[in-house]
């Protein structure tokens, strides 16, 4: 499959500090999530963070886009950064948690 277009990932600059803001937008396929993971990873090797947020204003609340969150909180970890949400609608908030996933995937 190909890689999610561009849009689905959006870098919102590299703020002064150990902090990087970028946005995510969906919905995302399951054969989006490697090229999606592949890109955050690059802007936060070229980065180094202590903290990512994530925008994720735009963001379905289904499984898929769950399961990208916390892959890149996991691909995060491995850049000594954690990532926090941004946005996040109360739909996929009610998902993460049903999903146990609400200490993995904390809001700003």
């Amino acid at each position: 499959m190909s890689p999610a277009p561009l849009r689905r990932l959006t870098c919102m600059g590299f703020p002064s500090g150990r902090r990087l803001d970028f946005s995510i937008h969906g919905p995302i396929a399951p054969g989006d999530l490697a090229g999606l993971c592949g890109r955050v990873c690059r802007l936060l090797d070229g980065a180094r963070p202590e903290v990512a947020v994530c925008d994720v204003g735009g963001l379905a609340a289904d499984a898929v886009a769950v399961d990208a969150l916390a892959r890149l909180q996991l691909a995060a970890r491995h850049y000594g950064c954690v990532v926090r949400l941004r946005r996040a609608t109360e739909d996929l908030r009610d998902l993460v948690a049903f999903m146990g996933l609400q200490d993995v995937l904390p809001e700003e």
